[in-house]
Formats: C-alpha cells, sequence, structure tokens
C-alpha cells in the first residue's frame, strides 16, 4: 500500500529568515537520506513511502530541527497522512504544472 505524507517543520524561535532556511535544510537533508521520493514546496514537503517508514521519518525531522537550533524557541510539526492502493504519486497530480513553470 502506497502512502503520502505532507509534512511542516517550523522553527518558532528563527531569529532571521537565514536561520529559519538552515533549520528546515537540517529537516529535509533527513528525507534526502531516506531515499524516499519527495517534493518540496514552500509551505510543506510531500514524501512518499511506506507508511511505517513515514512516522519514524517525521520524528526524525522534527528532532533535526531540535538538534539544528529549534529547541531555544520549539519547533511545531504538521503533517497530513493519506494511505491507499491506487493513489496516484506526486509528480502525476502535479507534473504538467511543473512542467509549465508553476
Amino acid at each position: 500500500m502506497t502512502s503520502a505524507m505532507a509534512i511542516q517543520c517550523l522553527p518558532l524561535s528563527a531569529a532571521s529568515r537565514k536561520e529559519a532556511y538552515a533549520m528546515v535544510d537540517a529537516a529535509i537533508r533527513i528525507i534526502e537520506g531516506s531515499g524516499l521520493d519527495y517534493t518540496v514546496g514552500p509551505f510543506e514537503t510531500v514524501v512518499e513511502g511506506p507508511v511505517e517508514r513515514l512516522f519514524p521519518l517525521a520524528e526524525e525531522m522534527h528532532k533535526a530541527m531540535l538538534d539544528a537550533g529549534g529547541a531555544k524557541g520549539g519547533v511545531a510539526t504538521y503533517m497530513k497522512i493519506f494511505s491507499g492502493e491506487d493513489m496516484g504519486s506526486s509528480e502525476e497530480k502535479t507534473g504538467k504544472y511543473r512542467a509549465v513553470g508553476h
């Protein structure tokens, strides 16, 4: 069964945009290391894979942001999980829009 997780990790204490982006980059590096398919968006990232890998991945991402400086003011992580037999991939759903620059 295929699953997808939309996840947004927010550093609540970043002193600057640069600092916030660095913390988010730490979380995205965790996804990169997972080997799972993912699409980064401006507000959340969608990761596709077995649901039993998505929940531990979310925990790792949350902890990576805390370790990257987010512990001072806290980190909020928001997730949406969808699982189904024939749900289609992110590329299938958005590829035609990305191909024309959207």
